[in-house]
């Protein structure tokens, strides 16, 4: 049953909702929050567009063949990040927001904790390098790449600046951090540097943003936590994060092992042309992001009003995120020459067959955004990170088969159909999701104007 309060307070929203909006705003916590949530997205919104300028601009300098080597690089590294980070991120939040008395603690111990993954990630990525590269110029970049994994333990006061709703300090530095690599990039394309200035840019970018950080951290006259760590908690921790470590891991070999893959088995050439088509695909990912997290507030509400309006509204959800990546997988389709020719060069036109295919893989991403907020709501999270764990083996699997037969286009291939079995058809493998798998059907549906009841 809906409490008497609850259903008072939504008919007195109903019938006076201005008044509510206006009270809203003006609230404290309201526009604390509100000015929170405004700098991050800023700071999101103007990373991703100045990456990807930049990034192309790069990527067009370079070639395809050298623009693969620093991609196959930055994929290698990447999928072992995960043990520098032992899954900690969100519980040192979550902690420092249940625990403010202990934040010191908490983020001497994290920063250690921290240290101590780097390290571990930079032995474990220089062996298997040695083990795998096929000269040492790759063993190199992969190297001077992963030592910026060390320095990623600085990150925990950006996890204080998040528990304590600061994240102006968080943003402004990131954008300026962003502003300065990008200016730096750009000079080395005008000199026209070679590839090591970029590959050590990358390590600089790390080893500045943690100058940086620290730096404003201490000039809020913030104490030192250095010294700082407790075995307990430090264990504790470990044992908390190890499924999220598990969980990123996943996901970065689900996102990244095309291209390691691909370089080991065609070269670096390849990888740069796959690259170049998948910068032109995961740009449009925040997209359902923005959407779902707005979103989701009201998804929660909904379920404590009836099944039906919960239902309702996840329908809604998953057409419009149906809807809007069928649009943008279409045009981006049938004018992929053209894009690739535009942003890339003459020298990239190979990318536009693999583009071609690889935008459809945003279908499934989107329905897999809109879908993890329902897991959310449910407390399924578990599943969620199964079907992770699904993608990235499948992946693995039909990475091994089609790129031998088709090339890069296999591995488009390939991730296509891991993202729609990961994000759609294993709905259908548990009872407890299954339902929500025909909510989708159904929303799929809508694409060919078939009307269900």
């Amino acid at each position: 049953m809906i409490k008497r309060s609850f259903i008072q307070n939504y008919i007195n929203y109903i019938q006076n909702p201005k008044s509510k909006i206006q009270n809203l705003l003006s609230h404290a916590g309201f526009r604390r929050y509100a000015a929170n949530t405004s700098w991050l997205f800023a700071e999101q919104i103007l990373r991703m567009i100045a990456g990807f300028l930049v990034g192309v601009w790069v990527a067009r300098y370079l070639g395809p063949e050298k623009f693969g080597l620093f991609s196959y690089a930055l994929a290698f590294v990447a999928l072992f990040q995960g043990i520098a980070k032992l899954g900690l991120d969100g519980i040192i939040v979550r902690d420092l927001v249940k625990e403010p008395e202990k934040t010191l603690v908490y983020l001497g111990t994290s920063f250690w904790l921290k240290i101590l993954g780097g390290a571990v990630a930079f032995l474990v990525i220089a062996v298997i390098s040695y083990l795998t590269a096929d000269n040492f110029e790759t063993f190199l970049f992969i190297n001077i790449v992963s030592a910026g994994l060390i320095f990623q333990s600085f990150e925990v006061i950006d996890f204080y600046y998040q528990a304590t709703v600061q994240a102006k300090y968080i943003s402004i530095r990131k954008i300026i951090q962003l502003i300065l690599l990008s200016c730096i990039k750009i000079y080395l394309v005008l000199i026209k540097a070679g590839l090591i200035w970029f590959v050590v840019v990358t390590l600089f970018d790390a080893i500045s943003l943690s100058i940086f950080t620290y730096v404003i951290y201490k000039k809020q006259g913030l104490p030192s936590f250095f010294k700082c760590f407790d075995r307990g908690l430090g264990r504790k921790l470990i044992k908390d994060g190890f499924p999220l470590l598990l969980s990123s891991i996943a996901v970065m070999v689900y996102m990244r092992i095309d291209q390691v893959m691909i370089k080991n088995m065609l070269g670096d050439r390849e990888v740069g042309l796959y690259s170049a088509s998948v910068k032109l695909v995961e740009i449009w990912y925040f997209i359902p992001m923005v959407i779902t997290s707005s979103l989701f507030p009201a998804i929660i509400n909904a379920k404590k009003i009836s099944e039906k309006v919960y239902n309702d509204r996840l329908r809604k959800l998953f057409v419009s995120m149906i809807v809007l990546s069928f649009v943008i997988s279409l045009k981006i389709a049938i004018f992929a020459d053209y894009i690739v020719y535009f942003l890339y060069s003459e020298s990239y036109k190979e990318a536009s067959s693999i583009l071609r295919i690889s935008i459809w893989a945003s279908i499934f991403v989107f329905i897999g955004v809109a879908t993890s907020q329902w897991f959310l709501a449910e407390n399924l999270q578990k599943l969620s990170l199964y079907r992770t764990i699904y993608g990235a083996i499948i992946n693995v699997i039909l990475n091994l088969f089609l790129i031998p037969i088709f090339g890069a286009r296999g591995a488009a291939l390939a991730t296509v159909i891991s993202y729609m079995i990961a994000g759609y058809l294993s709905l259908f493998w548990n009872k407890k999701t299954i339902m929500l798998g025909k909510n989708v059907t159904l929303s799929l549906f809508y694409l060919f104007r078939i009307r269900h009841v």
